[in-house]
Parts: structure tokens; sequence; C-alpha cells
């Protein structure tokens, strides 16, 4: 079995940045990028311009922005697998990581296997339909794209997540409108007043968008009463699903202590999980933000502390 000082599982602005930490540090870290478990590079993979990235004033693609982080873990040291790790043992260390391919011992594990937005099966939203080209999973990141602005909006959910994306959207849509398939919103009650005394939100109940349409990019949306399946067809410049995210933290079963819903718990302030020299960074730890920004910091926070408590412990190869 191959020896690391720390292997770093997953990829994306978290994996990459620990990456450029560590392997400045010397720690030589060794990289499980992904492969059939998802495109290497995250989430930013899927998407088109990026333009809330600091030190990028006319934007960059989300690939781009990946190759970049990418070219810059290798350039100091990082060994980069193609591979995807089907089981961790960290019940005695030095760890295990066990990929399709390649195996690793590792002194410490970065965990920054990200998350994946939920999304409906709705004809027209799809990879090589409208996805990304007027229909997103983040009012945040792509809210404020030109594509957007004073047009008709839907988003697509009835938590609190729904009614965030959809206020946020009233910053630059011409109306937004909340389609949800009951009669009532599973969000919390100041979420729900703000949502109602919005004079930019319109609310649809007992709907879902059955149908999303357009040309090079979103034009329309077919929206279906569940109760009456009546249809009606309306303009719309952009259809955003606020439908949560799933941690893709499975294949850690049981082995690192978990929030209820699943996101990895870290000690506050750090990126340590509770077993020692196992630190989890970016979206797989971050519910609340789930920004490239926010998950490059904690790549670095996560590299600096394992650099520090490795150097602390005396261990080394």
């Amino acid at each position: 079995m191959n020896k690391a000082k720390v292997v770093i599982i997953g990829s994306g602005p978290a994996g990459y940045t620990a990456a450029i930490y560590a392997a400045r540090a010397n720690l030589q870290p060794v990289v499980y990028e992904g492969f059939f478990s998802g495109l290497a590079g995250g989430q930013l993979m899927t998407t088109t311009e990026v333009e809330n990235y600091p030190g990028f004033p006319k934007g960059i693609t989300g690939p781009e922005l990946m190759d970049n982080f990418r070219k810059q873990a290798i350039r100091f040291g990082t060994i980069m697998l193609q591979d995807d790790v089907l089981e961790v043992d960290f019940s005695s260390h030095p760890f295990k990581v066990i990929g399709k391919k390649n195996s690793h011992e590792a002194l410490s594990v970065i965990i920054s296997t990200g998350a994946t937005a939920n999304r409906l099966d709705v004809p027209g939203t799809g990879d090589g339909e409208f996805w990304q080209r007027g229909v997103t999973a983040c009012a945040v990141c792509d809210g404020a794209m030109p594509i957007f602005r004073d047009k008709d909006l839907y988003v697509i959910g009835g938590g609190d997540s729904a009614i965030e994306e959809a206020t946020f959207l009233t910053k630059f849509g011409k109306k937004v409108f909340i389609v949800h398939r009951r009669d009532q919103f599973r969000a919390s009650k100041i979420m729900q007043d703000r949502a109602f005394n919005h004079p930019k939100i319109e609310i649809m109940w007992d709907s879902v968008v059955a149908k999303v349409s357009g040309d090079d990019v979103v034009r329309s949306v077919t929206i279906q009463n569940v109760k009456t399946k009546k249809e009606i067809v309306r303009d719309a410049g952009g259809v955003f699903f606020a439908v949560g995210h799933t941690p893709n933290t499975a294949f850690l079963k049981g082995q690192i202590d978990l929030h209820d819903n699943g996101y990895i718990k870290v000690v506050p302030g750090t990126t340590q999980t509770n077993i020692p020299l196992v630190y989890a960074a970016g979206d797989a730890q971050d519910h609340v933000y789930r920004q490239a920004i926010t998950a490059a910091g904690t790549g670095c926070m996560a590299a600096i502390e394992a650099e520090r408590e490795l150097s602390a412990r005396g261990l080394t190869l």
C-alpha cells in the first residue's frame, strides 16, 4: 500500500486549495480527484460564468477557474489521482484510504467531497438542455448574471432556502415566482412572512414546473396545477431549484460524526472532525454558505491545521 503524509479526498475549490497549501508545506499531498463519482473540480465544472470569485473582475468560467486551481497545486508537487475513494478506515493510524485503482496509508486525511445540488426531473432542465443556460441551483452564485436581470424568475421549493433564494433574486429580476407543490410552506414563520410581504414575490401554490423551454437560453415555463392538472405557459428568464443539497459523505459509513442533515461536524472555528488528524473542508461540512470562496478558505484551514498537528506530533514518513 502506498504511503502519504496527507491524502485529500475530493477536488473542487476546497480540495485543490488544501493541496496548494499542503504542497507548499512540503507535505507531498495526494488528491483523489474523483472520476465516476463526479467531475474532478466539483460543482463549478458544470457552471458557465463565475462572477463573484475575487480577482477576476471580468468573470471566469467555472472549468477554467478549477483548471487554474489544479495547475497551481500540481506546480508545487501535488500528486493527482483520477480515482474514486470507495472506503476509508479511520479505526487505526495510519488511516487507510481505498480507491478503485489506488490505495494509501495516510498520516492525515482531508475530506473535501462537496455536496450535490438536488435537482428535479423536469423536461428542459437537464444537462444538455437548459442547465446552466437559465436553469441553476444557486441564486447567490448566478442570480446577478445579465441573463436574469429584469426577467420573470421562477424558484422551485417551499423551505427556507427557497424563500432566501427568491428574496435574493428580487434584486435583479422583474418578478420572482415561488412554485410550490403544496398549499403551505415548510419554511420558518419569519421566512414565510418575508415572502408574503415582498412586493416582487408571488407564490404559486399547488403547482409544479412541468417543462422549461427556450432557444439558446430559457424563455418560458409550463406550470401545472397539481390538483386541477391545468397547465399554463408563462414567460421566464430563469428557473432556480431550491430543493436542498446532499453532502457527499455516504462513503464514510458512520466513521465520522455527522449532523442530522448528513454534513460533517467540525469543531467550531476549525476544520477538525471528531477524529484527530482527519479534517473536513468545503461543502461537505458547510450547509450554510456553500460558495467557492468559503470552500477555498476552509481548504486552506485544513491544510494548515494538518501541517501543524503532524509537526506537533512529530509524525513523518
